[in-house]
């Protein structure tokens, strides 16, 4: 069967498991206080790794029947990975590993794998037609450590074996992992073992491919002598060699082991600062898949996986270090210049935007958000500021009918706040919607924070929460006034880059201010942009169809990874708002509105009053809701 007719390029065996990466770099890790959670696991990781570099991988693993497992699915999922064999097993939890990055040689952790998910494959679970739908399999040496999962492996390699599929081995020798140090000691890489050393010798034959650091090799070939065990490798199999030497870079064996290194080509890996050597294995095995299942030359596809490792070396975690297709390209296209990836503003823009979540093709949200114009309206009612949580609540019960009747699934939004919202954060989030919250201080200008500096706030934010940040800004206000507000928002700008949360910044000309002129959006875009900053999100008033085209010229050529604009409302009447969505129907970078008091404004007003009920004040607020999806939806279609 051709390429073109296979279903996938390569599908990962072995490992899958949760990393808990300790957050405080240089501390022990008994002393580590927080960690991220991230996808794990050598096959786990080349197969996230491989997708993300444009592969069509799989994952043929077992994860718990709990919340790591379904984490660890969904973001191979998300990444485009086949989890239609990654088998949920109701007996046993999803491993976990917790790392910490002590310095550049120190990298502390522990495997919790007793009995775990992945260690519970077995030969049942190998499907002949899913692996013949497949040009390759992938397998790493933890599965051939023991008797059940190694059975599953050598079933796998012998359907591939009969059907002409690649076979490739990470060798990826934890000592811990096949008893031979204590259990809390993850870190060594090496012990001799015999027993080891014959484990992989009798499964050798089986592959095309075995990749491994001089260590892994060692072990593979029964001595501490590299050229030495290479020549026993050679003895027990065919396949091409790729011995991984370090910062060095790495060499490809095809033919007789030669008796010197100078007798070999070395592959040039790529020079830069070491964070964290963990999971760069992991990368180099993804760049290197790449380059060989696309039949690239071996110097291209150890450009790739060099380049990948050193990538991740440099950054925190394993999978979520890896870079994407495109960033990996645009990487290579200038890696002499680049020492320091983790420094690289461009590169890590490209990180940053190639490895979102969720697409938003188009966003209608109901921005209620409000917080003075809300207590306003309580004290014109004559009631207590404490109900208006319970208003908040109403409002995203009326914001889930609409959007229910809309067919508004993965195209619906909220701006809801923490100081009357949270209890509509709360019940929103996890279910698929765009949300966005205010970090500013209403009304303020400068501009303030209302709950602090952005690193406090941001550390307690769900990851799928937008950072809004509304700024009352002129290009003529005084420089003072202006460098202020400028290294605000830069702040919170490097926090979001920080923390991975997208930033919405909404740019509004002072309401006092007599000099108006649309243009000035323009001007002002322009100055963010030159300050370095790339918000993910813009939202602006209605503007003409001019002003879109020339702003729109700006964001394709300052970033063309931006999600979009979204337009406000202002507390306009419903024709200026359909008058505003005409303006801009020929508008691509327009994605949308973000729309408040114009939806909820007199509703609410009548509720604070007690002159509806909650059930009225839904039925209402869901109308005017609609009212607007329509007139968007009248020049904008759904596609």
């Amino acid at each position: 069967m051709s390429r073109e007719q296979k279903q996938l390029d390569v599908i990962c065996i072995g490992r899958i498991a949760v990393d808990l990466y300790g957050q405080q770099i240089g501390a022990r890790l008994e002393d580590m206080s927080t960690f991220a959670k991230y996808l794990g696991g050598s096959s786990g990781n080349v197969a996230y790794g491989t997708a993300i570099q444009g592969l069509k991988s799989a994952m043929l693993a077992r994860v718990g029947d709990e919340h790591m497992g379904r984490f660890l699915r969904e973001e191979l999922q998300r990444v485009g990975v086949n989890t239609e064999c990654l088998i949920t097993d109701k007996t046993r939890l999803t491993g976990l590993v917790i790392l910490g990055i002590k310095d550049e040689d120190t990298f502390p952790l522990v495997f919790y794998r007793d009995n775990c998910a992945d260690m519970g494959l077995k030969p049942e679970d190998i499907d002949e037609a899913y692996i013949t739908s497949s040009r390759a399999v992938a397998v790493t040496g933890t599965h051939l450590s023991h008797p059940d999962t190694r059975a599953a492996v050598l079933k796998a390699l012998e359907i591939a074996r009969r059907h002409d599929l690649r076979t490739a081995l990470d060798i990826d020798y934890r000592p811990v992992l096949w008893g031979l140090t204590s259990l809390g000691d993850g870190e060594t890489r090496f012990v001799e073992s015999q027993h080891v050393t014959q484990q992989l010798q009798e499964v050798l034959h089986y592959f095309d491919l075995v990749v491994g650091t001089e260590e892994e090799f060692h072990i593979a070939g029964g001595s501490t002598d590299t050229l030495t065990a290479l020549k026993n490798v050679r003895q027990a199999t065919k396949a091409t060699l790729v011995c991984k030497r370090g910062p060095l870079g790495c060499v490809v064996l095809e033919g007789d082991i030669p008796d010197s290194w100078q007798q070999t080509k070395l592959q040039s890996g790529v020079q830069v600062e070491v964070l964290n050597v963990l999971g760069a294995g992991d990368a180099f095995m993804s760049g290197l898949l790449r380059g060989w299942l696309n039949d690239e030359s071996w110097e291209q596809a150890c450009r790739y996986a060099n380049a990948c490792g050193a990538l991740v070396v440099s950054r925190h975690g394993c999978a979520p270090a890896m870079p994407t297709k495109v960033e990996l390209d645009d990487f290579l296209s200038r890696d002499k210049e680049v020492l320091r990836p983790d420094l690289d503003t461009r590169l890590n823009h490209l990180h940053r935007v190639t490895t979102r979540k969720q697409v938003w093709e188009e966003l209608c949200v109901f921005a209620f958000d409000h917080r003075k114009q809300l207590v306003d309206m309580a004290v014109e009612a004559g009631v207590d500021t404490s109900r208006l949580p319970t208003l908040k609540t109403l409002l995203l019960r009326a914001a889930e009918e609409a959007s229910a009747e809309a067919g508004l699934t993965h195209r619906s939004g909220i701006l809801a706040d923490t100081t009357y919202g949270q209890p509509s954060l709360n019940a929103i989030t996890g279910k698929g919607w765009w949300i966005g919250r205010p970090v500013e201080m209403p009304g303020s200008r400068p501009l303030r924070l209302e709950h602090g500096n952005i690193g406090s706030q941001l550390v307690d934010w769900p990851q799928e929460h937008v950072v809004k940040c509304l700024v009352f800004y002129h290009p003529h206000d005084p420089i003072a006034l202006r460098n202020e507000q400028d290294e605000l928002i830069l702040d919170i700008w490097k926090g979001c880059n920080k923390t991975g949360h997208e930033l919405l910044l909404e740019v509004i000309l002072p309401e006092n201010s007599e000099d108006k002129k649309e243009a000035y959006y323009l001007e002002m875009l322009t100055h963010f942009y030159s300050l370095g900053i790339q918000p993910d999100w813009w939202k602006l008033p209605p503007l003409s169809r001019e002003s879109w085209e020339a702003i729109g010229g700006l964001i394709e050529q300052q970033d063309p990874y931006c999600r979009g604009i979204l337009i406000l409302g202002l507390d306009a009447p419903e024709e200026k708002l359909k008058a505003g969505f005409a303006s801009a129907a020929q508008a691509p970078w327009v994605k949308g509105f973000a729309v408040g008091r114009t939806i909820f404004g007199q509703p609410s007003r009548q509720w604070l009053l007690g002159e509806l009920d909650d059930e009225a004040l839904i039925a209402q607020v869901k109308d005017n809701y609609l009212t607007l999806v329509n007139y968007w939806r009248e020049v904008r279609p759904a596609k």
